[in-house]
């Protein structure tokens, strides 16, 4: 099955790519490589909730937005490849930066709402490296960002 069926069985339907909202531009496409920029949970245009977690986000919660933007690192991929995630051979590294309170450590769990999703939709090539960074704050208080870098079939 093809990454562009298993999305379609999924049930999901990619947004938009979110504009850049800074200095800097979603993707860069370096030969057969493309880096996908910090993705922040954005959903109908706004971020899906603001706050550190640990304290005013649970752990599902911050699990939970991890998908969504994976979500929108879906929607930027597809567009720096042409118009399909078929044109992507494989997820090679993805980092996930948490908005952590004091004592929180599930950084890993959190950031498995983003890989699971890329191996759901790409299968094998879809596993990755990963960093999982506990972070004071993000960007207009996000929970969490997600950055990729991925390889153009």
């Amino acid at each position: 099955m093809s990454a562009e069926e298993r999305l379609s069985s999924l049930g999901l339907v990619l947004p938009e790519p979110p504009k850049a909202v800074a200095a800097y531009v979603p993707t860069a496409v370096s030969g057969a490589t493309v880096y996908v920029s910090g993705q922040v949970p954005f959903r109908d245009g706004a971020l899906t909730r603001t706050g550190l977690v640990g304290r005013d986000v649970t752990l599902e919660d911050a699990v939970d937005d991890a998908r969504v933007c994976a979500v929108n690192v879906l929607a930027q991929l597809r567009d720096a490849a042409g118009g399909s995630l078929d044109n992507v051979a494989r997820i090679v590294k993805v980092t996930v930066f948490v908005a952590s309170s004091e004592g929180f450590h599930a950084q890993p769990t959190v950031a498995n709402g983003a890989s699971e999703l890329f191996v759901e939709v790409f299968g094998d090539a879809g596993r990755h490296a990963r960093a999982a960074v506990g972070v004071a704050a993000l960007p207009m208080g996000a929970t969490v960002e997600v950055e990729a870098i991925a390889e153009l079939s």
